[in-house]
């Protein structure tokens, strides 16, 4: 169901300059405005679709033809299937045709066309081609090693034999070209990614006493995914102290599972989570428990990446997708996916993946800025010339100690992560 967010009527809207174009502070990042005295704006556009496309359009790059030509290997590997195809078949069957009439002027030149009857002793520079035809299936013949035994080259013209090496030699390099970018496009990464899947929507709940945006990552092959990393990008407009406003601001939304956030072993579905607390980039929306109802606080896309290296190849893999203020759901939470079936192994069951419950208790976000004005050696006042952002990393330094100590002198055995469920 499509969300409508309500936004009040501006007589005049604020002009932002922004990668050297200037446009409409509120046209680019919202859908159109209906008509009449209250403005209603649709869903947000996307910078990064579901999937992990960009929608991003590229315009008026100045001679970026010859930029694209410079480097062909990518131009080719970026190349959609189809176009990829024809050329192919377009660059053997031209050089194929090129060729056959350099032949043909050879032959011409030395005298070896029907139309100059040449007499019975007369050697040409290759037997039985004497047309047009047949110096286009001599090329052919070559350039394939096809070979069928009567069309050969003699030694009468050595200008014909210079013609036979140019023409391995160029369309040999030219075969290698082509076949590298077919198999390099045929064992890129990016099907690989497409065995990765992300929820459909992220959940905030209650993790540790503190709101967490989660999400939930699997890995739907058996292969496995090496030194896996979770970043997150949230995409806002901001203003500058100097008035500038900035139009896809990106902040870091940092990910990680239980306590690291150091490659995680995704051999199971794994949940991820960011904690949104004083120095989170979600503070001010979280503040008013998720309220992407207000159309100022909920103007934002927060982009997922993930970074992986292919077991089987070692290939680099990269897995991306994108959630809007109405897919990040407040007060719910994932199901159990992973359960124990009776011959004692592990099942994940991917009918509970993008499922969510709602939970017990709304979670609720609490700032924590008052413990700033506190010293990180025994909650004195602050002294004049310390450092704010120094203090407040050093108590959350401190919060975490605390919180590792008190896991560690939880010893029960029927405790269950909550990346593991």
């Amino acid at each position: 169901m499509e969300m409508e967010y309500i936004l009040l009527e501006s007589t005049s809207p604020q002009k932002v300059c922004h990668s050297q174009t200037q446009t409409d502070v509120l046209k680019p990042l919202l859908g159109s405005c209906s008509s009449g005295g209250g403005g209603t704006l649709r869903r947000r556009r996307r910078v990064l679709s579901k999937d992990g496309r960009s929608n991003v359009r590229i315009e008026h790059i100045s001679g970026r033809g010859a930029l694209y030509m410079r480097d062909l290997w990518t131009t080719f590997l970026d190349m959609q299937w189809r176009y990829k195809f024809f050329l192919f078949t377009a660059t053997f069957a031209g050089t194929w045709f090129l060729f056959g009439v350099l032949w043909y002027l050879v032959a011409l030149v030395h005298g070896d066309l029907l139309e100059f009857d040449p007499p019975s002793n007369h050697t040409p520079c290759v037997m039985q081609m004497q047309t047009m035809t047949g110096a286009f299936l001599f090329s052919l013949e070559t350039q394939t090693t096809i070979g069928y035994g009567f069309r050969c080259i003699t030694e009468e013209c050595p200008a014909a034999i210079i013609l036979l090496i140019l023409q391995l030699v160029i369309t040999m390099v030219m075969e290698i070209f082509i076949t590298g970018t077919f198999l390099a496009k045929v064992a890129r990464p990016k099907k690989r990614g497409e065995t990765v899947k992300f929820s459909q929507h992220a959940v905030v709940s209650t993790y540790d006493g503190r709101p967490c945006l989660m999400i939930r990552v699997a890995n739907m092959r058996k292969s496995l995914l090496l030194g896996c990393q979770v970043t997150g990008k949230l995409l806002q407009s901001s203003l500058t102290k100097e008035g500038e406003t900035v139009r896809l601001d990106q902040r870091n939304v940092p990910f990680q599972v239980d306590m690291s956030s150091d490659s995680p072993f995704l051999i199971l579905p794994l949940t991820f989570y960011h904690t949104i607390d004083d120095s989170s980039p979600l503070r001010a929306w979280a503040a008013k428990g998720g309220g992407w109802t207000d159309p100022e606080l909920a103007d934002f896309e927060l982009l997922v990446i993930m970074s992986a290296t292919v077991e089987p190849t070692s290939a680099t893999c990269q897995v991306r997708t994108s959630y809007l203020p109405d897919e990040i759901l407040w007060g719910y939470e994932f199901p159990p996916v992973v359960s124990l079936s009776p011959s004692g192994k592990y099942v994940a069951d991917f009918a509970f993946f993008d499922k969510v419950a709602k939970t017990k208790s709304t979670p609720v976000f609490k700032t924590t800025s008052h413990r700033s004005s506190y010293q990180s050696n025994g909650g004195g006042a602050m002294s004049e010339g310390a450092d704010p952002e120094k203090i407040r990393l050093e108590q959350s330094y401190r919060e975490r100690g605390e919180d590792r100590g008190s896991r560690a002198r939880d010893s029960s055995p029927l405790s269950v992560r909550i990346s593991n469920v």
